[in-house]
């Protein structure tokens, strides 16, 4: 019993480490948390968690190939950790300040950069969870184009809506710009890398045989992104005076959700 559950983890883990996502996650961890007074925090939390994943990865899937994210994931965050200690008071507010877009744009440039060279980043974390026959087929090409296209996009909405609310409002802890807009970019290339796959993959069955199961609809992707409103309405309420807003908010979110699992057949 405890061999069958000790592969189970081990199974889970090692599938958890060939997701893309889980590269990202030392930049989303810094983009969300930097900002006045928490510039040394957030840096040494995302260089930990770069260091800790390239070690699990290792200890893991032993044999697996390095990547390009994890490279720039311990280049960028140990860089950015020796300045921190080096620069002046004036330096240090200015990272403290804009340190988050600079993060975000450093990826969205990894992710077009990874694109323009004909190795989207994340096609190495793909590789190795389909047969090696695929690797080079138009339609596993391009599925990985598309997601690190979205995972572009995202970080320059996140970088956007930093920079807004740093140079136009004069406040990187305004919520909408600094948390709300950031997250739900973040949330939707999550679920688009989850569900993206899932439609290739019907598509490709269909046109094959002429049968098999429906793509995953259109609504099965949004759901989660109108279960967030919920949460962000009561944000919203907390820390906004506009508390109709955040009323508005988590009722358009429940009904929002309900209406979309209807249609997309998730249970409740």
């Amino acid at each position: 019993m405890r061999t069958e559950s000790h592969g189970t983890d081990a199974g889970f883990l090692s599938g958890l480490m060939e997701n893309p996502v889980v590269g990202m996650a030392p930049w989303i961890i810094f983009s969300l948390l930097v900002g006045p007074g928490r510039f040394e925090l957030s840096v040494t939390l995302a260089l930990v968690t770069a260091v800790g994943l390239i070690v699990l990865s290792r200890v893991v899937n032993r044999g697996t190939s390095w990547k390009l994210l994890e490279l720039a994931d311990v280049v960028f965050f140990a860089a950015m950790a020796v300045v921190g200690l080096l620069a002046s008071a004036g330096t240090l507010r200015w990272l403290e300040t804009y340190a988050g877009e600079v993060a975000n744009i450093t990826l969205a440039v990894i992710a077009f950069g990874s694109m323009a060279v004909r190795m989207p980043f994340t096609i190495q974390y793909a590789r190795e969870q389909v047969d090696p026959s695929i690797w080079n087929t138009p339609g596993f090409l391009r599925t990985n184009y598309v997601i690190t296209g979205v995972w572009g996009l995202a970080f320059l909405v996140a970088a956007a809506a930093g920079a807004y609310g740093d140079l136009v409002l004069h406040n990187p802890n305004n919520i909408w710009t600094g948390w709300i807009i950031q997250i739900l970019a973040i949330v939707a290339a999550l679920k688009f890398t989850d569900w993206y796959p899932d439609v290739v993959r019907a598509r490709a069955v269909r046109q094959a045989t002429g049968q098999g199961p429906e793509p995953p609809p259109t609504a099965a992707l949004l759901v989660p992104l109108a279960g967030l409103l919920v949460p962000i309405g009561i944000a919203v309420l907390i820390f906004d005076n506009m508390w109709w807003l955040g009323v508005a908010l988590i009722v358009a979110g429940s009904l929002l959700t309900k209406r979309l699992q209807s249609r997309s057949h998730v249970p409740g």
